[in-house]
């Protein structure tokens, strides 16, 4: 609450406020113009996870928005070269300038770019896409850095391996990036000990897992194998039912 000070009317201590309101107004638009006026790339502070075959948007935008259409945009990979993913110029894609893998694989959302939206949409992902991604718009002289993380998952096959005494269950899963873990479960969701999984790298990089379990009995004699990824929070699993008593 505003007070009255000692040879102060209050007339003068309103104008005395108003004053310093106004000069606090002032200099918060001028740091605000020298500081912040110009608009910011703001891309993804987390990384962004995508699986190979899919397709993928890396978000990026201006802000505050503002219209894209007629500016120079550019997407890059600092680790290539030649480093351009795609390349936004004379309101059209200049395609001579990109990567070779990249060809025919990378789009704006063009009645976006008026909004300041400059995202980039990948598809059919592939391994070595994966990396870091620069979003540069060069006449702001401002950028943004999106992680492109890509796994590849795929579901496991579980076949009954049959023995006198005991029943051995084996399963494999191929085509998975980055390794992932296995795991047996048996009909209420209990983690079974089983032993060591049998990891393949192929020359393609995907790795293959294998792992066998020996199970008894049970009321349900339902079986999972899960397959996980915890890096591209991916699960595959597959459950197998063991029925009568041939099989065991």
């Amino acid at each position: 609450m505003l007070q009255l000070k000692d040879g102060l009317s209050l007339k003068s201590q309103l104008r005395v406020f108003s004053s310093l309101v106004f000069h606090h107004t002032a200099v918060s638009l001028l740091l605000t113009h020298s500081c912040g006026g110009q608009p910011q790339v703001i891309g993804s502070t987390q990384p962004i996870v995508a699986i190979v075959g899919e397709d993928v948007i890396l978000p990026c935008h201006l802000e505050p928005a503002m219209d894209a259409v007629a500016m120079t945009l550019e997407w890059a990979r600092p680790d290539l070269d030649p480093r351009y993913v795609h390349v936004w110029r004379y309101r059209q894609e200049l395609e001579l300038s990109k990567h070779p893998s990249y060809e025919g694989r990378t789009s704006l959302f063009i009645d976006k770019l008026k909004h300041g939206d400059i995202s980039l949409k990948l598809s059919n992902v592939k391994l070595s896409d994966e990396g870091k991604y620069r979003c540069f718009i060069p006449s702001l002289d401002r950028d943004s850095i999106v992680q492109l993380v890509v796994g590849a998952v795929s579901s496991p096959v579980v076949v009954i391996i049959k023995n006198s005494s005991e029943v051995v269950l084996e399963c494999e899963s191929k085509g998975w990036y980055p390794e992932p873990e296995v795991f047996w479960l048996d009909g209420e969701g209990n983690i079974l000990s089983a032993g060591p999984t049998e990891t393949v790298r192929g020359p393609d990089g995907l790795y293959t897992v294998s792992s066998r379990v020996t199970v008894e009995k049970t009321d349900t004699n339902r079986f999972t194998c899960r397959v996980q990824q915890q890096n591209i929070n991916q699960t595959r699993e597959t459950q197998i039912h063991i029925s009568g008593t041939n099989d065991l």
